[in-house]
């Protein structure tokens, strides 16, 4: 049995890409999309025809309803080939406004609606600022399921939680990236792998946690560097993987063990833990690595967004 294999037993294994092509080999159960992933695959000569065709018929509209069109084309796409959940993104540039983000996540699942598919079918993706996080509740409320992305503090998760949102994505590759950076000549990399890796350790925390008091959110490990820091998270609810690491799985025949346990989370003695919006707001402002990391993500996304909307209008 393969590394894939064996982390299938205990995770839900996602592919996180935008190229639909490469996802029949790995056999995930869901997929994740983004703006810069689509950005990506449409520059790619075999999805010109999904751009080209999505413009012809609906180029006229405003440009960010033909932006959710495609996005939800190449999710439609994705849910021909998974048996799960595909994870669309609302626009980052709306992440600080509450009333967008709910208006433009219910106009997706209304598209992927009118293309035939079921509503359980979708998550739509939100950055986890605290005005995101309070659209995700309402959008919960009323059936609309959500992931909550660029996710980088426990303050966060915490939110997240009380939302009750049903998915929520912690970069762990990101949160490395930082600290690695940081660190500058000083960083250790043996030292800072697999379980001590600082990506790994905030996905733990937040995984204890929800399992500890009984939080139904699901945990999704994003962003992952190296084949590692997915071995130590074995056991989160789901993992989303790139194809280039589900293929260094695929090939790796060492064991693979169960790193994330909800039993021994429920036998741990963990304070309870609650944020209003000063207290969410004053967290994110102490945690330096989370506050910088979610504003260069929504930034990020945002530029890419702008970089699909030129390349729709010249299709």
């Amino acid at each position: 049995m393969n590394q894939l294999e064996a982390l299938k037993q205990f995770t839900t294994v996602v592919a996180d890409t935008g190229d639909f092509r490469q996802l029949a080999q790995y056999r995930p159960q869901d997929a994740t999309t983004n703006p810069s992933l689509i950005l990506k695959a449409v520059q790619k000569p075999e999805y010109a025809p999904l751009l080209r065709d999505t413009m012809s018929r609906f180029g006229s509209r405003p440009l960010d309803e033909a932006m959710d069109r495609l996005l939800v084309q190449f999710g439609r796409e994705i849910l021909s080939i998974i048996p799960g959940r595909v994870s669309t993104e609302v626009d980052a540039r709306l992440s600080f406004d509450t009333e967008a983000t709910v208006a433009r996540a219910e106009r997706i699942i209304e598209l992927y609606q009118a293309e035939g598919v079921p509503v359980e079918r979708v998550l739509v993706k939100v950055a986890s600022t605290w005005e995101g996080i309070q659209a995700a509740a309402r959008l919960e409320r009323r059936g609309i399921h959500t992931n909550l992305t660029l996710l980088f503090s426990f303050c966060q998760a915490v939110a997240c939680g009380q939302a009750k949102v049903r998915l929520i994505s912690p970069f762990v590759g990101r949160i490395y990236d930082w600290y690695k950076k940081s660190a500058g000549s000083a960083w250790d990399e043996a030292a800072s792998a697999g379980p001590n890796d600082p990506g790994v350790q905030s996905v733990r925390q937040i995984y204890l946690h929800y399992k500890h008091f009984g939080i139904a959110t699901e945990v999704m490990g994003a962003s992952f560097r190296n084949t590692g820091q997915i071995q130590a998270l074995a056991g989160c609810d789901l993992l989303t993987i790139s194809p280039e690491l589900l293929a260094q799985l695929a090939t790796a025949e060492a064991p693979l063990a169960r790193a994330l346990d909800p039993q021994q989370a429920r036998a741990l003695d963990l304070p309870p833990v609650n944020f209003d919006e000063a207290g969410f707001r004053y967290a994110l402002n102490e945690d330096a690595m989370a506050t910088e990391k979610l504003a260069e993500g929504i930034r990020s996304f945002a530029a890419d967004a702008v970089k699909l909307e030129k390349l729709m209008k010249a299709a």
